[in-house]
């Protein structure tokens, strides 16, 4: 059995795990079975019988804490299910398992928390429940049961057909390449399929700033900002074997990064 990084003190997770294709449906649950922070597992073999469970689980006060959904499937389908589910108040966690590469980004645009490709591996399955648990945990307590800002976000990245998961905490800056963006990291960069405004605006809570156009900046890295002929430049200090970067600051940026890099926390020590 799959242990638990958690520890013995989280109260085990009860899950659906939703597919129209039996052999699958069972090789999931099986695998779900396997790992010790899992408790209940219910299963569905269509989307609306999925829906049916969660609403009366809800009605008798026994929420389902994730979704475990295939995609492709007769009727209503797992991306279809997902937008019923993002609009409930205390929405559960959604985890795409599917043997399609190219949803992705729909699936992130969703807010799933993971998305893995058939055929399913235990340790990639043992990380979805791993990452369920710690967002269980990070809002324990609140009744609304949606992840703070500051959790950790995974983007999904495609690159020679395989399918990776690029958490916002791996993300140094960001640049605009037409409708598309590139993460930069330590690893390398990443060009995923979503727009820099609407990066912009998701993780603007998380600590990242827009200091021109065509840049977005961790500002957890940022080392100062300094004056180049007419213009200004933000320094970002190295990450993993990479260089350290300046990337310049549009006019109309640069008062809110300096607010942002100095009035702010000099207002924080003097308790103002």
């Amino acid at each position: 059995m799959t242990q638990n990084s958690e520890g013995p003190t989280a109260a085990p997770l009860t899950v659906l795990a939703v597919d129209d294709e039996r052999p699958a449906l069972d090789e999931l649950a099986y695998l779900l079975r396997a790992q010790e922070a899992v408790g209940d597992i219910l299963t569905a073999s269509d989307a609306t019988t999925a829906l049916r469970v969660i609403k009366d689980r809800l009605g008798r006060s026994a929420a389902i804490d994730a979704v475990f959904l295939d995609i492709n499937m007769p009727g209503l389908d797992g991306l279809e299910l997902a937008e019923v589910l993002a609009a409930f108040a205390d929405p559960p966690a959604v985890v795409f398992v599917t043997a399609h590469d190219d949803r992705a980004v729909a699936a992130f645009d969703l807010g799933a928390v993971d998305y893995l490709l058939k055929p399913l591996r235990e340790e990639r399955l043992a990380e979805s429940v791993r990452r369920i648990v710690a967002l269980k945990q990070q809002h324990g307590a609140r009744a609304g049961g949606r992840p703070e800002p500051d959790a950790d976000e995974v983007i999904p990245v495609e690159l020679g057909g395989v399918t990776t998961l690029v958490p916002r905490s791996a993300v140094a800056w960001v640049e605009a390449d037409g409708d598309y963006a590139r993460l930069h990291t330590a690893t390398g960069s990443h060009l995923v399929r979503i727009p820099i405004s609407a990066l912009e605006s998701r993780w603007e809570q998380a600590g990242f700033l827009r200091v021109h156009r065509s840049y977005l900046v961790s500002l957890q890295l940022v080392t100062g900002i300094r004056t180049v002929g007419t213009g200004t430049v933000v320094c970002l200090r190295a990450v993993g074997d990479g260089p350290a970067v300046e990337l310049p600051v549009s006019r109309r940026h640069t008062r809110e990064l300096k607010d942002r890099l100095v009035r702010a926390p000099r207002q924080s020590w003097t308790g103002r």
